[in-house]
C-alpha cells in the first residue's frame, strides 16, 4: 500500500502552518516598528516645541499632559492621571531649574493622587522665580490644586478648573460627613463611621494646604475663604470653574495663551477609535490683518 500521498499532504500542511506563523510575525514586527517610528517622531516634535517655548519665554517649560494614547503594542488606549511618577519627574525638573528662572507648567489633567499633586504644588510655590500654569483645556481636582500654586494661571477662554474637595473611596468626603447629620450613629456601620472620620480629616487637611498655597499672593482672611469654597464640597467634584468664575474667586487668571501650547496639545492625540468623532477643516489666522486663511490640509481631527 502506497503511503506517499498522505505523507505529502502532512508535509504541505506543516509547511503552510509554518508559513502562516512567519507571515504573522513579520506583520507584527512591521506594526511594532511603525508604532515605534511614529512615537519617536511625535516625541521629537514635542521636544522641539518645548524648546521653542522656552526660548520665547526664557523659562523652564514642563508639560504634564494626561490623555488616552495608543501606548501599548496592540494599540490599546490607556488613560493616565497624576501619579507619584509624575511628581518625581516634575520635582526633578524643578531641582534642575535655577532658583530665579521662571517656570511654565503646561497642565492638562483630570486630577489624580492628592499626595502627588500636593508635592508638585509645594515645590512650585516655594520656587523663587515666577511660576505660570497654562491650562489649554482643563485641570481638575489635583490639577487645580497645582494651579493654585502659580503666580499666574493662563487659561484658554473655554478652559476650566475644578473644586479640590477630597474623595474617599470614590465618594465625596463632604457627602460622607453629611451622612452623620441624617442618621443616628447607632444606625451606621463601623466601616462608614471610620470613613466619616477619615473624610473629616481629609477636608481639614486639604483646606489647610490650600490656605498655605494661597498665602503666597493674598491676605490670610481671603485665603481661608477661598480655600473653604474650593474644598468644602459645595459643588460636585466635576463642577467647571470657568475663567470668569476663577477671576471672581480672586485667582490671577489670564487668557493670553501662546500658540505653541495649542500646537503641543495637537501632538497628544486621543487614543484612536474606529473613526474620528469630530471632523472639521482646520483654519488658521493669517499673519496680515487678522484675516482667516484656510490651510491646504485634509479634513480631520485637530
Amino acid at each position: 500500500m502506497d503511503n506517499a500521498g498522505p505523507g505529502r499532504m502532512t508535509r504541505i500542511a506543516n509547511a503552510a502552518r509554518a508559513l502562516f506563523w512567519v507571515v504573522l510575525l513579520l506583520l507584527l514586527a512591521s506594526f511594532v516598528g511603525l508604532q515605534l517610528f511614529t512615537s519617536r517622531g511625535i516625541q521629537s516634535a514635542r521636544h522641539e516645541l518645548l524648546k521653542g517655548l522656552e526660548q520665547d519665554r526664557k523659562s523652564r517649560v514642563i508639560a504634564m499632559i494626561h490623555r488616552q494614547e495608543n501606548v501599548s503594542v496592540l494599540g490599546v488606549p490607556v488613560s493616565s492621571t497624576i501619579s507619584i511618577e509624575d511628581s518625581e519627574a516634575v520635582l526633578r525638573a524643578i531641582r534642575f531649574t535655577p532658583p530665579d528662572q521662571p517656570i511654565d507648567l503646561i497642565l492638562h489633567t483630570p486630577g489624580g493622587l492628592v499626595l502627588a499633586a500636593e508635592q508638585i504644588a509645594k515645590a512650585l510655590v516655594e520656587h523663587k522665580g515666577k511660576v505660570t500654569v497654562f491650562v489649554p483645556h482643563y485641570a481638575m481636582s489635583g490639577g487645580t490644586l497645582i494651579a493654585l500654586a502659580a503666580d499666574e494661571i493662563i487659561m484658554d477662554a473655554n478652559a476650566v478648573l475644578g473644586p479640590v474637595d477630597p474623595q474617599i473611596g470614590g465618594m465625596p468626603a463632604a457627602s460622607i460627613v453629611n451622612l452623620l447629620k441624617f442618621k443616628n450613629p447607632a444606625q451606621i456601620s463601623d466601616e462608614v463611621l471610620i470613613l466619616a472620620d477619615m473624610a473629616q480629616k481629609a477636608r481639614v487637611q486639604v483646606a489647610v494646604f490650600v490656605v498655605q498655597l494661597l498665602l503666597k499672593r493674598m491676605p490670610e482672611k481671603k485665603a481661608v475663604e477661598l480655600a473653604k469654597v474650593l474644598s468644602e464640597g459645595r459643588w460636585t467634584h466635576d463642577f467647571p470653574i470657568t475663567v470668569q468664575a476663577a477671576r471672581e474667586l480672586g485667582l490671577p487668571v489670564s487668557t493670553k495663551m501662546p500658540r505653541k501650547v495649542y500646537e503641543l496639545m495637537d501632538l497628544y492625540p486621543q487614543g484612536a477609535g474606529v473613526r474620528p468623532s469630530v471632523l472639521y477643516v482646520p483654519i488658521r489666522r493669517s499673519g496680515d490683518g487678522g484675516k482667516m486663511a484656510e490651510k491646504n490640509m485634509p479634513a480631520g481631527n485637530p
